[in-house]
């Protein structure tokens, strides 16, 4: 609002813009006054106050839209409410002058409208301000509501809603009349008046006691009729209106009853009037006599639906504690509902009935109620069961045929039990671990009465009660083994009774179909043997032989779900008995359609339909054993099916066959889709003419659709089809009113096999659909892999033609059902076109194609329209022409431009967003100009709002498509969008949805442009915030959350600009919207907010006013909010979207606000409630509680999902703060530190531990043992020498014991052992006592393990028992390295822990051995895999193989530590005198290097430091394997370092290859140690002795030790320095220094290792090459000039190698000084010498390490000599004086060499230009301390030249050194001003002088007697130095003494 900076509108502004965008100025003004008037100063409103009026009652008659009016009423009631209130009525006046105007025409109505809006907020804001005008105002606009059209209708109605709300109870004269005028219009045509009327309604019976008590039944009667024809927002309006008018009839408000004398309505008079609804709709309970008597009519299915919201509004609005207590009643009569023959009268209607029935189960049951009254609810369900059961085996039982009237009751019984076992299914598995009580209370007999429900007559029961049990078994997995085993029992126990095999068959697959939810598996089930049991005897008795047919195959499909692994061994029988089910040949095929009766086929089709289930069932599950030769076995009989001659079979045995032949078909196909096509492509034709006869209803004379169409369309469309319900709280229901054939009818009895497959996202249990329309789908889903596979073009035109053909023959409906089946068959092929990168095929096939879809563009259907949209945009993508594209474009080009009709237009709109989308910007560029100026006029047709729907879809899709090629169409774009919101009416809400869709779009392509300052992103940065501004304001809740997503769109491109103050208060109060799509929206939004501004989020949504709406933040906050969410929701999406919310903001604000996060995770973890007792809740309590704000009404306690979170929440914070800062375990530091909570940190980790969730308990060890690792070394200020967790070990011990509980899960148990050996371990314990509690447990467990395979029954898997039993051995082995590693010997005897593991260790050794003889077998290569024990190892059986692996990989590394560490301890002398004895022991070391199936499993890195560090780490393992065998030893050692080379190759982190380095050492070491010995022994001449190389000095791959490790070493130098070779590519990350020194040092041990000569110089070139390559590379300057480590080792290196025992032996003599020279060679003259960085101090020191240790022949060289002298030249030249100092220090060591042969050339050579340089100082002198130190070097060096020479030669030398000191020397006054650098100069060069003078005295007589100039410089020096005080005299006289040696030192000495 930069030119509206007042209250006033700018008019001079206002004039000068443009008509177009004056509506969005003048809205934006509104905007700003909203804001700003709340905010104002009252007497600056009272000022303005009357010009204001003015301008906005002007704006009234200025026709705005709906946002202005919306938003214009608002402020003048604000206006009025802040400031003077006299021409209130005045206004109010002109208002109903306004209304009362007779002008009708469509010009004057938004100026009606607006009137209309300015009362209602007048009065809402107002109320009884206004006085007594209000009779007069509410008739006014009754009389309006008369005349009025559909969109005054609506306005009007929200305004007395408004007036209502706002006079409350003093408008009571006006209620019948409001009341009258109203419930007419609950019928109304227009479905946003119903709604309207609906919220209108609402208000008035909050004080209308008529509408609850007199008028009950009629308002119930008008809300059944309101419902009829309805749309989803109708029904959720309606519903909300009549269950909230139910609940207040049965609990009436306070207020109303005190008013009047109410009768208050029973309980049973509500229900029965809802029942009304449900049963028979809006036809009105007068209506049952003679229809009812004639059962005619169905429900209207919109009325069953709306009915069934109210039920649950009306639950809900009662609340938790009414259900609690009422709940056997509401469950008796819903279950009635189902019951009820009205309800069941179709099949399909059956199925919407009980769909309808468990959605208010569902509804009010799982959201309404805490853990505990779930449970009581549960029990009343049992209940219900039972007498349900006693009733049908009353009937069953009744042999004498008289109970007839209780057969029908049977039947009607199995919809009542279908609800019940599915709602008590859900009501288990929600509660999971916590229903362990209703499971096992005896007197509920819960799991006897299901079982019970299984022999019931009707399949539909049976099967819901064997879903019910596999709810059970998930919820509780220690009841699934026991139930199978039952299962299986009774089975053989009623092998008579068809219902029992039927049902315990259904029971033992869906518990099959359950186990892959339970991760401990069961054990090997012995289904498989009661399948082929049932399979065998079911000829023995033809009565029994479809269902013990059926039950065979049914638990055959369901044993292939447990996967390759369990199906591997058994699949030989398999694919036998599926070959034999079928004709072997052609002639025995055409010899049975002979032979049969009627009754022999059905069980023939029934098991050939079975079998070929149980294929799909093991193509589906275990895709590992598909190879070829399986698939070519399985294809023989699927062939067999695929010739089958049904039809004929039909024809001579009745039509009763038809539905056994289509589940045949149904499951040929389901298998064919999931083969390879390649494997029946022979049957091409064939098939291909089955599945087209099959979807174009050839033989089939329903019209059956199928209910694939709107998954094979794009999900964007959904706004066009309606499909977005399925993204809605009712999805279950609102389902079954979607146009195509039984939609949302789904129900197990139309499959079973479903029963053991997954469930699909987002459903409670598996739907399939009714057969009919189960094959449809099947064929064109198969119809789309196969298509793109048949390569014969004439194939596809034949079908393409005969589509045609088949929709032209067609008519009226069935026409429709063709077309539909036949587009989504098209479609699919095209999808499978695309997906395969195919081609659709010549230009004939194109036009076929193109003509059958172009046809269905001009379709009345609009979802065929959508279709062909779609089909469109594919084949634009499969045949990727330009050409073809141009066409399609045109032809909707030309359409668009002559046709009028809106199915033309909007089909072919939608035609042209497609085609963008699926070719994008790139191919469709040249069309975009076209098509958006054809859209946006489109977009403008308010004739027609469908029209515009469509177009403005179709635009959205181009936007999105064309990226930045749209940036040119923004502005027009974005005008249009924001005129169309400012316009259109709010009715409309596609429109507006698809508008919100645009915008987001509009803002995409604008991007990061958004966030500049320019005029134009200013403008438009601007509209997009206008834009959604209006859209926040709308009433419908995809609009809202399309707003929503706008603004987290622009908050991502330019944050700054969006307001959170506002939006963050916004999106809160839609967290708690009844629409999930619109929580689903904020919550998103909220989760990019806190990522960024997590703390800004928070304090905004504090300061939210929450008094008017339904949401208390509380001083928990947000967070608080969202973890209430938690319990509530049951949406995956949105429960995952909270919990990264609540993530973000944990990482942010946690550290900092420790104490709340804290309390907030205990609250939730403590799981507290305030609830009055039962019998505390009185009648009085009751009546009042209807009606007051939510807020009070207690919340359900947190679930255990829930609690699982904050238990995670818990360590996470924990480790949080161990990142932000250590101090947080300090007890020291006195701040809101985590280290101050330790108590509630334990209290928390045990409640979650002792949980009954099994989830929970795991979270809470994880927790403890996170609490223990990071505070077991945390001190006890108070207690020196106590650690702070040392209070707490009765907490740990009483957390771990119920983990060892026989009855708890092994991976509960399995986590319990970590947590002992983490506590052991960590050194708290100072009481051996207090540590035997948690010891015992581990003790316990040992017991268990050594029990061995098959010693107890069991619960779980075998690969469960395996991870179990590793899980002890694992914490066992650990607490035995923590006794040799960290023993506390201040608190505890040093063998305390010792004497703990002693007793146990004979049995934890042997066991420990078979642990790693098990994992030496595991890790063997595939190859060698029938090598394997056939029985499986010590801890595993061969069918658990694969996950047992896993459990191996995570247990070994300390297992082999602890072996390790008892060979030691025993001196290697375990199992003496045993002759395996040795090779068992062996087995540890040797076991672990042949891993080559997977080196490395472990993800962490610190289990590979680990197991580097335990395998070897001991010396003494290493000296066992030298000795095992002596040669073989040595051999072992070779071949553990290839194994460690391959370790490296697949994983090198830095600190790995330190271990490995480490190890390397280690083997070198005990090879030398061992060699030792031997030569000792006296064996001199042994090969091993004799040492590597021969005489020939070959190293030989895989036998040479020295080849190994240095194959391993070059590798780890040339990954960190990938210069040394020069076809290295990758390197890593430079890291510690300290490898190198490790590295080198190595190679060093290597070339002196005890080898023959001549193998030593086999390696010699190599390690001299990586030497010289590393110093190299890392003398690099460092800002310190410090030398790196590395360089250090590499000088280190160079010493040792130039001094070794080589130089000195004939042998090598010659070769050895070659070596050594061309290495210096490379010093000299490095190949990379320009290097800017490179430290020629670390090359210098090389150079003079060469020339003082070796010999001439190496350096008496004349090139190198020469280069050598020129590197020292160089660095004396150098312009930094440390090189110069350096390199002076280095001269020196070179002159003194004992050898005058080498020293005299550098000398001569060097000396006259070091004298050159140290003259010059005079003229330059030192100004740094460095340049000084330099300087005084150089005169060391002089000093020691003049000491070297012979004494005729003195004086000459003295007349060069002594000169150069005295010109050092500053006069008096030059002393007093001379820098600090340059009076130490002076004062060194005096001191040098008055020293060397008493040494030479002859000649210093005569150098300085022969210049005069000298001497009197000199006596002047020393004078001024005399007048100087004592005490600097002294220090100055002690300085020389100091400084006579040299002040650089090296750390380490190379000389």
């Amino acid at each position: 609002m930069e030119l509206a900076h007042s209250l006033l509108l700018n008019e001079e502004a206002l004039a000068q813009i443009t008509e177009a965008k004056r509506p969005v100025f003048i809205f934006e003004w509104l905007r700003f006054l909203d804001k700003v008037l709340v905010a104002a100063n009252k007497v600056d409103v009272k000022e303005k106050q009357k010009k204001l009026v003015e301008q906005l009652t002007g704006l009234i008659s200025s026709a705005p839209g709906p946002p202005t009016r919306k938003l214009l009423a608002k402020n003048l009631a604000t206006l009025y409410s802040i400031g003077d209130t006299f021409t209130v009525f005045q206004t109010l006046d002109k208002c109903n002058d306004i209304i009362k105007s007779k002008d009708d025409t469509s010009a004057y109505l938004p100026t009606k409208l607006s009137a209309v809006a300015c009362v209602g907020a007048f009065y809402e804001r107002m109320g009884r301000m206004l006085g007594s005008s209000f009779p007069d105002t509410i008739n006014n606009m009754l009389k309006a509501l008369k005349s009025a059209e559909s969109q005054g209708r609506s306005e009007i109605l929200l305004s007395l809603q408004k007036v209502l709300n706002g006079l409350g109870g003093a408008a009571a004269s006006c209620h019948r009349d409001i009341y009258k005028n109203a419930r007419s219009l609950l019928t109304d045509r227009s479905m946003a008046v119903r709604c309207a009327v609906a919220k209108c309604l609402l208000e008035l019976q909050n004080e209308a006691v008529f509408m609850w008590t007199t008028e009950l039944e009629n308002v119930a009667t008008l809300c059944f009729k309101a419902l009829e024809g309805s749309n989803y927002g109708v029904r959720v309006a309606v519903s909300k209106l009549l269950g909230t008018v139910m609940a207040t009839a049965l609990i009436p408000k306070q207020a109303a009853v005190m008013r009047q004398n109410v009768k208050r309505a029973t309980l049973e008079e509500v229900l029965e009037l809802m029942a009304t609804g449900f049963l028979r709709g809006g036809s009105g309970f007068l209506k049952s006599g003679g229809e009812m008597l004639k059962g005619g009519g169905s429900v209207s299915r919109e009325v069953r639906v709306g009915v069934t919201q109210a039920y649950v509004v009306f639950v809900t609005t009662l609340g938790g504690q009414w259900l609690e207590r009422n709940f056997a009643t509401f469950l008796s009569h819903v279950l009635d509902l189902v019951g009820h023959p009205r309800a069941t009268q179709t099949h399909v209607e059956a199925v919407y009935s009980r769909r309808c029935v468990s959605f208010m189960l569902r509804s009010t049951l799982g959201g309404l109620l805490g853990e505990k009254a779930q449970m009581a609810a549960g029990k009343d369900i049992c209940l219900a069961l039972s007498k349900q059961m006693r009733a049908v085996e009353a009937v069953v039982n009744d042999t004498s045929g008289e109970n007839k009237a209780g057969t029908a009751d049977v039947s009607a019984t199995q919809h009542v039990m279908v609800c019940a076992l599915k709602e008590l299914g859900s009501l288990v598995q929600s509660l999971s671990a916590t229903a362990s009580p209703l499971i096992q209370e005896p007197s509920i007999g819960l799991l006897e009465t299901v079982s019970s429900v299984l022999l019931h007559p009707s399949m539909a029961a049976r099967l819901a009660a064997a879903w019910c049990l596999r709810c059970v078994a998930v919820a509780l997995p220690y009841q699934l083994t026991p139930l199978l085993e039952r299962c299986a029992e009774r089975i053989n126990n009623l092998k008579s009774s068809p219902e029992a095999v039927s049902g315990y068959s259904f029971a033992m697959a869906a518990l099959l179909g359950g186990v892959h939810q339970c991760p401990l598996g069961v054990p090997q089930s012995k289904g498989k043997v009661i399948a082929e049991d049932l399979l065998r005897t079911a000829a023995q008795n033809s009565r029994l032989s479809l269902q013990r047919t059926q039950a065979g195959w049914l638990l055959l499909g369901a044993l292939m779900t447990l996967g390759p692994s369990l199906v591997r061994y058994h699949l030989p029988k398999m694919l036998l008995l599926w070959r034999n089910v079928f004709p072997r040949s052609q002639k025995e095929m055409e010899a049975e359609k002979a032979r049969g009766d009627s009754f022999t086929w059905q069980v023939t089709l029934e098991g050939r339909a079975g079998a070929l289930c149980a294929m799909r069932s093991f193509v589906a599950h275990c895709p590992e054993l598909l190879t070829e030769d399986v698939i070519r076995r399985l294809m023989t009989p699927i062939e067999c099916a695929m010739t089958m001659i049904v039809p004929s079979i039909i024809k001579v045995h009745g039509s009763h066959l038809k539905a056994s032949a289509a589940m045949v078909r149904l499951r040929l196909y389901d298998i064919l889709a999931l083969l390879p096509p390649k494997t029946y492509e022979g049957s091409f034709n064939a098939l291909l003419r089955e599945l087209v006869t099959e979807f174009t209803l050839t033989d089939n004379s329903a019209n059956t659709t199928t209910s694939l169409l709107r998954s094979l369309c794009h999900y964007d469309d959904s706004v066009l089809m309606g499909s977005w319900l399925q993204e809605t709280d009712h999805k279950s229901i609102e389902d079954q009113l979607q146009p195509n054939s039984a939609s949302g009818s789904g129900a197990l009895e139309h499959d079973p096999s479903s029963i053991y497959l997954r469930v699909p996202v987002g459903e409670a249990m598996p739907g399939p659909l009714p057969l009919g329309v189960s094959v449809i789908d099947a064929s064109v889903a198969l119809f789309g892999v196969v298509f793109p596979h048949v390569l014969i073009n004439p194939v596809r035109l034949q079908m393409l033609d005969h589509f045609a053909e088949c929709i032209k023959q067609a008519k009226g409906v069935r026409q429709q059902a063709v077309q539909l089946n036949i587009f989504t068959a098209v479609l699919s092929a095209l999808k499978g076109l695309a997906e395969n990168k195919s081609t659709l095929g010549p230009e004939e096939v194109r036009k076929s194609a193109l003509a059958l879809v172009m046809g269905a563009l001009d379709n009345p259907n609009p979802i065929l329209r959508c279709a062909a949209g779609e089909a469109l945009g594919r084949m634009a993508q499969v045949v990727g022409e330009a050409t073809f594209i141009a066409r399609m474009a045109q032809y909707s080009f030309d359409k668009l431009k002559s046709a009028r009709d809106v199915v033309s237009r909007t089909g072919h709109s939608l035609a042209l967003g497609c085609l963008h989308r699926y070719v994008g910007g790139i191919g469709s560029g040249q069309h975009l100009k076209t098509s958006v100026s054809i859209l946006l006029a489109l977009a403008q047709d308010g004739t027609s709002h469908e029209v515009q729907t469509w177009a403005l879809h179709s635009l959205a899709l181009i936007v999105d498509s064309s990226g930045p090629m749209y940036r040119g169409y923004v502005e027009p774009t974005l005008s249009l969008v924001l005129t169309l919101l400012l316009t259109v009416p709010p009715s409309h809400t596609e429109v507006h949805q698809c508008l919100g869709r645009c915008l987001g779009a509009l803002i995409t392509t604008v991007g990061p442009e958004l966030q500049g300052n320019g005029a134009t992103i200013s403008t438009i940065r601007s509209s997009c915030l206008v834009g959604c501004a209006i859209m926040q304001d709308h009433s419908d809740s995809l609009v809202q959350a399309a707003a929503i997503s706008c603004l987290q769109q622009l908050h991502m491109f330019a944050p700054r600009h969006v307001n959170l103050s506002s939006l963050v208060p916004c999106l809160c109060v839609h967290l708690c919207s009844s629409h999930l799509l619109l929580r689903r929206a904020s919550v998103a939004c909220l989760r990019q907010l806190v990522q960024r501004e997590a703390a800004e989020v928070c304090e905004y949504a504090m300061s939210l006013d929450s008094t008017h709406i339904n949401l208390n933040i509380t001083e928990t906050g947000l967070e608080g909010v969202l973890f209430g969410m938690l319990d509530r929701e049951t949406d995956r999406k949105l429960c995952h979207d909270i919990h990264d919310t609540l993530g973000h903001m944990l990482s942010s604000l946690a550290v900092d606000k420790l104490s709340h996060w804290l309390k907030l995770c205990k609250d939730v973890l403590a799981a507290t409630t305030v609830c009055l007792p039962q019998d505390e809740i009185d009648d009085d309590i009751m009546f009042t509680a209807l009606g007051e704000d939510n807020n009070s009404k207690p919340s359900v306690a947190p679930r255990w999902v829930t609690r699982v979170f904050a238990a995670d929440c818990l360590c996470r914070i924990i480790l949080l703060c161990e990142n932000a800062d250590r101090t947080h375990f300090d007890l020291a530091a006195a701040r809101d530190l985590l280290v101050l909570h330790l108590s509630d940190l334990i209290r928390m980790a045990f409640m979650a531990a002792t949980d009954n969730s099994n989830q929970l308990r795991m979270a809470g060890l994880q927790a403890l043992e996170d609490i223990i690792k990071k505070f077991a070394s945390v001190p006890e200020p108070e207690f020196p020498g106590h650690v702070i967790l040392e209070q707490y070990q009765a907490n740990v011990g009483a957390a771990l014991r119920p983990a060892f509980s026989p009855d708890t899960p092994s991976d509960i148990t399995a986590k319990a052992c970590q947590v002992c050996s983490t506590w052991i371990g960590s050194g708290v314990v100072s009481d051996l006592n207090d540590l035997r509690r948690v010891h015992n447990l581990l003790v316990s467990s040992l017991d268990k393990v050594q029990a061995g395979k098959g010693s107890c029954s069991q619960l779980y898997s075998e690969s469960a028992t395996t991870m179990e039993k590793l899980s002890v051995l694992k914490a066992w082995a650990e607490v035995t390295t923590h006794t040799h590693t960290h023993t506390r010997s201040d608190v505890l005897p040093p063998d305390s822990l010792i004497l703990l593991v002693q007793p146990e260790l004979p049995s934890l050794s042997r066991l420990w051995l078979a642990v790693l003889r098990d994992y030496a077998l595991l890790t063997l290569p595939a190859e060698f895999s029938s090598q394997l024990p056939p029985d499986g190892g010590a801890f595993y059986t061969p069918e658990t193989i694969d996950t047992a692996r896993l459990h191996y990989r995570a247990s070994w590394a300390p297992v082999l530590h602890a072996v390790a560490l008892w060979l030691s301890s025993t001196g290697f002398r375990a199992g003496e005198g045993d002759e395996e004895a040795p090779a068992v022991s062996m087995q540890a070391p040797g076991a672990t290097i042949y891993p080559q199936g997977n080196p490395v499993a472990q993800s962490t890195e610190e289990l590979v430091k680990d197991r580097m560090h335990l395998m070897l780490g001991k010396r003494h393992t290493l000296e066992l394997m030298m000795n095992y065998r002596k040669w073989r030893g040595y051999l072992l050692g070779v071949e553990l370092l290839n194994v460690l080379h391959r370790l490296l190759l697949t994983r090198d982190p830095p600190d790995v290859q330190l271990q490995v380095t480490t190890v390397v050492q280690e083997t070198i070491r005990a090879t030398q140690e061992h060699r030792r010995l031997l030569e000792d022994g006296g064996e001199k001449e042994s090969t091993f002795t004799l040492g590597e190389g021969g005489e020939t000095g070959e190293l030989l791959p895989g036998k040479s030790l020295v080849f190994a490790a240095m194959e391993l070493l070059v590798f780890v130098l040339v990954r960190h320095l990938p210069q040394l070779n020069t076809r290295s590519v990758s390197c890593l990350p430079f890291f510690r220094y300290t490898c190198f020194t490790k590295y080198l040092g190595l190679c060093l041990k290597l070339c002196l290792f005890p080898v023959f000569l001549t193998g030593s110089m086999t390696i010699l070139p190599t390690v001299l090459f990586l030497i010289t390559g590393v110093l190299k590379e890392t003398a690099v300057k460092t800002s310190d000039n410090s030398v790196p480590l590395p360089v250090s080792a590499a000088l280190q290196g160079i010493k040792t190698i130039i001094t070794s025992p080589l130089a000195r032996s004939e042998k090598t003599r010659t070769q050895w000084t070659v070596l050594v020279r061309s290495s210096l060679l490379m010093c000299v003259y490095p190949a990379d010498d320009s290097r800017p960085n490179m430290d020629e101090v670390s090359m210098l020191t090389a150079i003079t390490l060469f020339l003082l240790s070796g010999s001439s022949e190496v350096i008496g060289v004349t090139v190198l000599q020469q280069g050598c002298m020129d590197r020292y030249r160089n660095a004396l030249n150098s312009p930094d004086p440390w090189v110069q100092a350096r390199c002076y220090q280095l001269l020196l060591s070179v002159f003194q060499h004992p050898s005058r042969a080498l020293s005299t050339p550098y000398i001569h050579a060097l000396a006259p230009l070091m004298v050159e340089k140290l003259k010059g100082a005079e003229r330059s002198r030192p100004g740094t301390a460095m340049e000084l130190q330099a300087v005084q070097e150089g005169i060391r060096v002089l000093e020691n030249l003049v000491g070297m020479g012979e004494e005729q030669n003195r004086v000459q030398l003295l007349a060069l050194l002594v000169p150069t000191l005295v010109s050092y020397l500053l006069d008096d006054n030059a002393f007093s001003s001379a820098s600090p650098a340059s009076k130490g100069l002076h004062e060194f060069a005096l001191h040098n002088l008055m020293r060397i003078g008493p040494l030479y005295p002859a000649a210093f007589k005569t150098v300085i007697g022969a210049a005069p100039e000298l001497k009197i410089r000199l006596e002047s020096a020393i004078r001024a130095n005399q007048a100087s005080s004592k005490a600097k005299a002294a220090a100055l006289l002690a300085q020389p003494a100091v400084q006579a040696a040299p002040t650089i030192k090296l750390k380490t000495s190379f000389f």
